[in-house]
């Protein structure tokens, strides 16, 4: 119950915050505003041809904030797959729609699906690596499967097609706390 209420605080912070964007620049005719400019983006990148597929590689546990017992019973290989839509905007940063499903902690399957943005340092032509944020929605099976919102941070690394992409999923002492990963492959 304490993982829902935390997802649900960032999750109430964000709204606050495009809330707060979007009035505060009101008088301003000329700029558009956050959630205008967001909602753009979302349908620029629904309507995307690029495809990408979602391989889940890695649950890792913190263990500063769990015991050894309970580390033994978590699943940290969370199989699954997902599809994704995807662009590089003007800038050359990163926005992807998508959806996937995978065994959580508890062996449970956990669908998830939502929109992410990372901003990107291009290294060289092969090499990006990139910074963001993820929002969404995920069903737990431990809530019963329940919506629970997801804010979180992205972080990844590219190289020509195939890109590591993690984020971490804050938490207490006994819940969250983990660095989920996965690969992210671009199709042809």
């Amino acid at each position: 119950m304490m993982v829902y209420r935390l997802q649900f605080a960032n999750l109430l912070t964000a709204f606050v915050m495009l809330f707060y964007v979007q009035n505060s620049g009101a008088e301003e005719a000329e700029k558009p505003s956050f959630y205008s400019h967001i909602k753009a983006s979302v349908s620029q990148t629904w309507a995307s041809d690029k495809t990408e597929l979602y391989i889940p590689i890695n649950t890792w546990h913190n263990r500063h904030y769990y015991s050894a017992e309970e580390i033994d019973n978590f699943n940290e290989r969370p199989w699954g797959l997902g599809l994704g839509k995807y662009r590089y905007d003007e800038d050359g940063d990163w926005h992807g729609i998508y959806a996937f499903a995978f065994l959580d902690s508890n062996n449970d399957i956990e669908p998830i699906a939502g929109y992410g943005f990372q901003k990107v340092w291009q290294a060289n032509d092969n090499l990006r690596l990139g910074i963001g944020y993820t929002a969404g929605v995920t069903f737990r099976g431990s809530i019963h499967y329940a919506p629970l919102p997801v804010l979180a941070p992205l972080f990844s690394i590219k190289y020509k097609q195939v890109a590591l992409q993690s984020t971490y999923i804050l938490g207490g002492n006994g819940y969250g706390n983990i660095l989920f990963s996965w690969l992210r492959v671009e199709l042809p």
